[in-house]
């Protein structure tokens, strides 16, 4: 690079015209003198353009600023055709990135921190109000003084349940408005839930994390998450979070079924296997997204068994215990995404621990992707006291890596403008969370191609290949706990079955938590299978006989009766889904329980119908380890499904 020291002006000329041409090349044009590096040109009648284009050092040194676009370069490109660096794919991607990074305002960056979850009330009440107002997000529209949005998390679970083709027509639309719409035209990005397969409408529904871990089988896991992958991408989804990778605990916690497993070698062996199925070689890919990894560094082991608990262990039990998922999915496989976990970590709340998401997460494990912060956490750092309101919290959530907020919080909008203004936090802050969404967004392809083809989503959603991966999942996820005198298998040709308890019918328990809100594929119980699988004389009587939890319902006699009459009885019991309709869930995020015993009156129902003498199948559905004592001593054939 050629250097320019003022001291006479002949001479500082004549140096000024050999540092260019060693830089680049100095053209005649127009009774004009223009100045041409590798990447940018510059005219010398513009004295403007000249100092801009030229940076100082300390010394008084003068250089080439290979990263100066003239301010009149937009309108100049557009009238001539010429593309702009950060949108021609010739040129490297981090030049690409320089480029848009010095373009954008400081609304627009904040904007692009933001990528809200589409439940949020913000954005209204029913789903034509929402979708309305996602448009707004995305062409800048939806708040004053902050720009476009980044993006959107767990859009589609939430207003598009019409199947594939919506999702794609109506992600393609708000690409379209980010693309064309907005003063820069950057693409969105969309992350969607996929703990168990895509989670929105028409997604293939895998068996639960619990079940997954029970197969041991990586093979299917990598089929699990592969299709996952592809479903996703084919709609318009690039990132998939809420893949629950970390060791449980505390079975206590309601998400524990989210997880696979206790034992952090089969977590670690399941985070690699699923990163790979997701990312493949090349996240670009239409079949590929971002792997994104919960909840880093952990939550399972709160104090109390309670959710968002503080998690009392000490940074032996940290890496031993909790780290050894993240090194294999992050250091190994090369995940891109993470989510901060709620809890605080031997005292110090993850949204703001430097330590945990610097120091740990990118220099020693390597990762290089986006930090997302739970639903609503940054909140946390405010009612943990360590921050005192959103703004505080947001200036401490930056400083410490945090790139995304998901819940349109205060503390990553408008406040934090301010807070750059006040000093409080830095541009270059605010840059690195930027340059680390742009970059995802550049490795993503999308900025080169951010529309998907809705003919082929609808082709490739919840396929003949898919169900018989997800059937072939629950099969080998199935434990058999007890089976004295062999009672196991049961002969087809029985007289008589009585099918008895609340989850023998019940089609959104056997699903697990984090599910789409609207299932469009067609559900098949217990009750449904067993009826398929017995001859055809056989009578299959069923009686649901209490509810989970409760004691509205009691069809207790009834079910006596039933398994009286019967040649077996084959009585399902276990826990509620997450979101029941009538809020009487028992597993599932923020549904912690004291106890592990079955809830309601499912255990006076058990042996009710073990007292008729009828031999008794017991059948369980459910999220977290039971404490079935009584059963396990009195019934001949446990299950669990």
């Amino acid at each position: 690079m050629g250097v320019i020291k003022p001291q006479k002006c002949i001479l500082s000329v004549m140096l000024f015209f050999l540092a260019c041409l060693y830089a680049g090349s100095i053209l005649a044009q127009d009774n004009k003198t223009i100045i041409k590096s590798a990447d940018q040109t510059a005219s010398l009648s513009d004295p403007e353009n000249i100092s801009r284009f030229l940076t100082t050092s300390s010394e008084g040194i003068y250089t080439a600023n290979r990263n100066y676009v003239p301010a009149n370069r937009n309108n100049e490109q557009k009238q001539s055709g010429e593309v702009l660096i950060y949108r021609d794919p010739d040129y490297p991607v981090m030049q690409r990135i320089d480029d848009l990074i010095s373009r954008m305002t400081i609304e627009e960056k904040i904007g692009q921190m933001n990528m809200p979850c589409g439940y949020i009330s913000d954005f209204g009440r029913d789903v034509p109000e929402k979708m309305e107002s996602f448009r707004k997000f995305a062409e800048g529209r939806f708040m004053d003084g902050l720009g476009p949005g980044g993006g959107f998390f767990t859009l589609a679970n939430n207003a598009l349940h019409e199947g594939a083709r919506q999702q794609a027509d109506f992600f393609n639309e708000l690409q379209k408005i980010a693309v064309e719409k907005t003063r820069l035209g950057i693409p969105l990005l969309q992350t969607e839930e996929g703990t168990h397969g895509l989670m929105c409408s028409g997604g293939t529904i895998f068996p639960e994390g619990l079940a997954i871990g029970s197969t041991w089988n990586m093979d299917l896991v990598n089929k699990i998450y592969s299709t996952a992958a592809m479903e996703a991408r084919a709609v318009g989804i690039h990132q998939l979070f809420t893949l629950v990778v970390e060791p449980n605990r505390d079975p206590r916690l309601g998400r524990n079924e989210e997880g696979f497993s206790e034992d952090p070698y089969l977590c670690s062996c399941i985070a690699e296997t699923l990163v790979k199925a997701i990312q493949g070689d090349d996240v670009s890919a239409t079949n590929k997204t971002v792997a994104g990894l919960c909840h880093y560094p952990g939550q399972s082991e709160p104090s109390s068994g309670l959710e968002r608990g503080a998690m009392e262990i000490s940074e032996r039990k940290l890496r031993e215990v909790f780290l050894p998922p993240w090194i294999a999915g992050i250091k190994k496989a090369g995940a891109l995404g993470v989510m901060a976990t709620y809890p605080a970590i031997d005292g110090m709340p993850t949204h703001a621990s430097k330590f945990l998401l610097t120091d740990i997460l990118r220099n020693e494990l390597g990762f290089n992707g986006l930090v997302l912060s739970e639903g609503g956490g940054i909140g946390t750092l405010v009612y943990m006291n360590l921050a005192s309101d959103q703004k505080e919290a947001g200036q401490l959530a930056l400083k410490a890596g945090l790139d995304v907020g998901i819940s349109h919080e205060d503390g990553y909008m408008i406040p934090l403008i301010e807070s750059l203004k006040e000093g409080k936090v830095s541009m270059d802050l605010i840059d690195r969370a930027v340059r680390r969404i742009l970059e995802q967004k550049f490795r993503l392809g999308l900025f080169d191609n951010p529309y998907v083809d809705p003919d082929h989503a609808e082709k490739i959603m919840h396929t003949k290949e898919s169900i018989d991966v997800a059937l072939e999942t629950a099969r080998q996820g199935i434990v058999l706990l007890k089976n004295e005198n062999s009672i196991l298998p049961l002969r087809k040709d029985l007289k008589r079955i009585a099918v008895i308890g609340p989850n023998a019918d019940h089609e959104k328990n056997q699903l697990g938590d984090y599910t789409a809100k609207v299932v469009l594929q067609e559900i098949v119980t217990a009750l449904d299978g067993i009826k398929t699988k017995v001859a055809p004389k056989t009578v299959v009587e069923y009686v649901k006989g209490c509810d989970v939890i409760g004691n509205e319902l009691n069809e207790i006699t009834k079910a006596r009766k039933a398994a009286r009459n019967a040649d077996v009885a084959i009585v399902v019991l276990g826990e509620n889904e997450w979101n029941n309709p009538e809020g009487k869930g028992t597993v599932g995020e923020a549904y912690d329980v004291a106890s592990l015993d079955l809830t309601g009156m499912q255990e006076d129902l058990l042996k009710a119908v073990h007292s008729t003498g009828t031999p008794v199948v017991l059948v369980l559905i459910n999220g977290r380890p039971l404490s079935i004592r009584w059963a396990a001593e009195n019934v001949p054939a446990i299950v669990e499904a």
